[in-house]
């Protein structure tokens, strides 16, 4: 399998006072995870291309309450994770695979987007949406992946291209923010450049 040579962003003769802004969800309760750094990685590479991240990692989502539809009040924790993603012109998901899907704590967070159900752009409306999937073995990153795609249409995003699937029995990340597999990262980093190149083309939600 190839992929593509890395690609820099053409810069236009006059910059945007703001450049677009990448928001990574992404991660697992418990400490920095192979999901979490997966998802570093792919960021990286959008800020390579110029442009803004915002992570929301695990110890960020451990933070959100279990999402009530029927709450008055949000949190603050919640409050600015809506807010980035009203202020996205793309976004990356990572998930770790539990039984075969997507982890609890990234469906919560997804969940609480439904708040945005009433905004001009509702939920991940016209929006590229990189994907990543780590798991302890091929099958489940594949259902996964197959998960996540079918959540990112139902809020109305677009799912970039590649995706990619990681088995964290054959590779390792290091606390430098690296990899023992040269390959895994070229796929991290082509889905962070997919997303840039795309991120432009959505106008944020406010």
């Amino acid at each position: 399998m190839t992929f593509e040579q890395d690609k820099t962003v053409a810069v236009p003769d006059t910059l945007p006072a703001i450049l677009p802004l990448v928001v990574g969800i992404g991660g697992t309760i418990g400490g920095v995870s192979s999901t979490e750094r997966a998802l570093r990685i792919a960021l990286d590479a959008v800020e390579k291309q110029g442009y803004r991240t915002q992570m929301f990692g695990g110890a960020d989502m451990a933070r959100l309450p279990l999402y009530d539809p029927k709450a008055t009040t949000r949190t603050a924790d919640e409050r600015a994770f809506v807010e980035a993603v009203r202020g996205a012109s793309a976004v990356i998901i990572a998930s770790p695979g539990y039984h075969g899907s997507i982890s609890g704590v990234v469906k919560n967070a997804l969940d609480l987007l439904e708040e945005t159900a009433r905004d001009e752009r509702p939920y991940l409306a016209d929006m590229p949406v990189g994907l990543i999937a780590t798991a302890y073995g091929w099958q489940a990153t594949g259902s996964t992946i197959a998960a996540l795609r079918s959540i990112v249409h139902a809020l109305r995003g677009w799912p970039t291209p590649f995706a990619a699937a990681i088995n964290t029995q054959v590779t390792k990340f290091d606390d430098e923010g690296g990899a023992n597999d040269p390959a895994v990262i070229e796929q991290l980093c082509l889905v962070g450049r997919q997303v840039a190149r795309f991120a432009p083309l959505s106008e944020p939600a406010n």
